[in-house]
């Protein structure tokens, strides 16, 4: 058993409060727990405990490229992290269109220390072309499909999969850049391409190609995330077509409400991402978006790369940076620390809304429905209405009979990061030597401590 002493618990009424976990469930909420027999306490004095966290875009580079990220050490990350449930996008080697290759990722993920689930690809090869079998990846454990990095150009292709996607009912995450503007250009096309005399990825090909796909949504019915949001147009197409009924999701990374253009200034290589860093506005756009639930989820994109391919010329190094480590802190930081959110909000950005997104945990351990409200109205996890993918901070409370997927921080905490000390394979973060304020202690997956931080103030003692 695992007792949490007085912390913060999300959702719970009292201000200090225990939790008790049986068998990898929530016995117990309630204040001054007495329990006896052999049973691990966490002292969460000053701390919050909150739902573990759920990150919907990662890349852990297995099968194929395991040299950059495996699912074991991207796992152990993501749980240093306080995430408890990631989502693998599916360009692996070979990528994951069929079956067997989400069969294999399900089986080596029963050894990672956290929930570790698979998207399927949208076509073969994920080259825009012929759909892939969307009931029999399903059946395999695929929880939803994406092409990722990957647009799919041809209009009537990507209709057609919607079409297909609301048959098998799954959900199609979408890389929204026009191919053709965007090419393989390292930098925004503005101060950045100007001063690095480069091509740059105008902010354009992004946003026509969400106007697109949310037309193309409205038309099908079919269920639409749009991944890493990055400029303003982007951000006020979701809002108007969210407005307008279309039932659409969205997403943005920590990267995209905390840095600009300025950074591939500084750091090159480490800040290369797609899409791009863009400016100013587009960050308190972001913000914005967040703050407004326009945007509905917080995902990292954790994308490792080796240091050697970092090292490589600008216009040569591959896109992406890791983020399972420095995900909440970063919001914590940028969002609550700057008086824009509330962790509580933060919370639903980051947990609570891609669960409901994703269609997880959507009953409790008695196999009744979860409430999402304080009027305690009951709302299908599979697909969130518009009142209700806004962030709440009376969402999904920590409640008895469900998993015990749980992170505990301390929002108040300052630290440097430090990459060398990464659980990750890799190392190819912008943040390096940032300091933060928000520090995950423990993070515990059905039920067991999956990461300890070992904090001065926190306490993990066992009890006979």
């Amino acid at each position: 058993m695992l007792l949490i002493k007085n912390g913060r618990v999300f959702g719970a009424e009292a201000e200090r409060a225990d939790v008790l976990i049986k068998d990898g469930i929530i016995a117990e909420i309630a204040e001054n727990i007495q329990e006896t027999g052999d049973l691990t306490v966490i002292d969460a004095t000053g701390l919050y405990v909150a739902p573990g966290l759920v990150d919907m875009h990662v890349h852990f580079r297995d099968p194929g490229f395991e040299y950059k990220e495996d699912i074991l050490t991207g796992a152990a990350a993501a749980a240093a992290g306080g995430v408890t449930a990631c989502c693998c996008m599916a360009n692996t080697l070979p990528i994951a269109d069929n079956p067997d290759v989400i069969k294999h990722i399900s089986e080596k993920a029963k050894d990672a220390p956290i929930k570790v689930l698979p998207y399927g690809a949208v076509t073969l090869g994920q080259n825009g072309g012929e759909l892939t079998d969307f009931a029999a990846l399903k059946k395999a454990g695929a929880i939803a499909l994406s092409d990722d990095g990957n647009p799919i150009m041809n209009a009537k292709i990507m209709r057609r999969a919607l079409q297909s996607a609301r048959e098998a009912d799954m959900l199609i995450i979408v890389h929204c850049e026009d191919a053709d503007l965007a090419q393989n250009y390292a930098v925004n096309e503005g101060k950045a391409s100007w001063e690095l005399m480069l091509p740059g990825r105008p902010a354009v090909a992004e946003e026509i190609m969400v106007a697109r796909d949310v037309m193309l949504a409205a038309d099908t019915g079919g269920r639409l995330h749009i991944a890493h949001v990055s400029t303003a147009k982007s951000v006020e197409i979701i809002r108007k077509a969210k407005e307008a009924g279309i039932k659409i999701t969205a997403e943005t990374c920590p990267q995209y409400f905390t840095l600009t253009e300025d950074e591939m200034l500084k750091q090159e290589t480490l800040a290369r991402v797609n899409p791009p860093l863009r400016t100013k506005d587009d960050v308190e756009a972001i913000i914005c978006g967040l703050a407004d639930g326009t945007l509905d989820v917080i995902a990292t994109d954790h994308a490792p790369h080796s240091a050697d391919e970092k090292k490589l010329p600008l216009i040569d190094a591959p896109s992406g940076m890791i983020g399972l480590e420095t995900s909440l802190a970063l919001a914590l930081t940028n969002l609550y620390h700057t008086d824009r959110m509330s962790i509580d909000e933060i919370i639903a950005l980051m947990s609570v809304n891609p669960a409901r997104i994703l269609g997880l945990g959507a009953r409790q351990g008695d196999g009744s429905p979860v409430f999402l409200r304080e009027d305690r109205r009951t709302v299908p996890l599979s697909w969130p209405s518009q009142e209700d993918s806004v962030p709440l901070s009376s969402a999904v409370p920590l409640s008895c009979g469900t998993a015990a997927d749980i992170v505990i921080f301390d929002p108040d905490k300052e630290w440097t990061v430090r990459p060398d000390e990464f659980k990750s394979k890799a190392r190819n973060t912008p943040f390096g030597g940032m300091k933060l304020k928000g520090k995950v202690v423990y993070t515990v997956c059905k039920g067991e401590i999956v990461y300890a931080g070992g904090m001065q103030n926190a306490e993990c003692r066992m009890q006979n």
